[in-house]
């Protein structure tokens, strides 16, 4: 008998930070796949509403939970209400998180702090909080949504391109202590992506855009459902002996040195 090593049936999801953007697209790939999805959002009741019957009208079945990911108390009651009211959570997607894009010897320790908080120490406080429960079930993926600056510095982005660096050690050593409870930790590392966010500056001409472009061996930037292959994946039977790794979503942006600016 043939089995879908990709199919997640009766799984249950949660995905934090998964109202809009790329989050989304990873929630809407692992739900189109079969899971349950339980998205987190921060920001409003609302605006979590919206998407919960976006991913409803696509089909998935959704339910969203409105929690600070940066609470620890807040994380675990409602670890423990989306257990009791859902599911056991089989796949945790840490994906919440923000930037600002401040140079270093401008920027504020309060701001450095906060970066740091969302993008490093969530991941963390969500992971432990979840984590108990698929050891005792010997069984579960997280998946840490690092970077291209997890391995990459550039001007502006100094706690973003720090915490991203320190998500992907985390991600190993989370895999280091949890591989044998049957518990896969990877990380996926986008590159840039057309989203609402990067409009303004995605036209021709625009020298960030150019930049881009000519700096992909791809020559563009990445659709967001380009990221549900890798979500799937990881979330998957397929990567059951897949650990402590980032899978690097980019067009090939980390494989090449870059070109001069008037090579074809």
């Amino acid at each position: 008998m043939s089995i879908n090593l990709f199919d997640l049936t009766g799984k249950v999801a949660l995905i934090t930070g998964a109202t809009h953007g790329l989050g989304m697209a990873m929630a809407k790939g692992i739900g189109n796949a079969g899971a349950k999805i339980v998205v987190n959002g921060n920001s409003s009741q609302e605006k979590l509403d919206n998407a919960v019957l976006e991913y409803r009208a696509a089909g998935i079945d959704a339910y969203g939970y409105l929690f600070n990911v940066t609470d620890e108390n807040a994380v675990k009651e409602n670890i423990s209400k989306i257990e009791t009211e859902i599911g056991p959570i089989d796949i945790l997607v840490n994906n919440a998180g923000i930037i600002k894009r401040t140079p270093l010897v401008d920027m504020e320790v309060n701001d450095f702090k906060a970066v740091i908080d969302v993008d490093l120490v969530a991941p963390f406080i969500v992971s432990k909080h979840v984590v108990k429960g698929m050891i005792n079930r010997k069984s579960g993926k997280i998946i840490n949504i690092c970077s291209m600056m997890s391995e990459l510095g550039r001007n502006s982005v100094g706690a973003y391109a720090a915490a991203k660096g320190g998500l992907k050690m985390l991600t190993q050593n989370m895999a280091t202590e949890w591989a044998k409870f049957n518990i896969q930790t990877n990380g996926i590392g986008p590159g840039y992506f057309a989203t609402s966010q990067t409009e303004p500056i995605r036209v021709d001409g625009h020298p960030f855009n150019d930049f881009i472009v000519s700096r992909t061996p791809a020559g563009k930037w990445g659709d967001p459902d380009d990221l549900q292959g890798a979500a799937i994946f990881l979330s998957s039977n397929a990567s059951n002996f897949v650990n402590g790794q980032v899978l690097y979503v980019d067009g090939g942006i980390l494989a090449t040195i870059g070109k001069p600016a008037n090579e074809d």
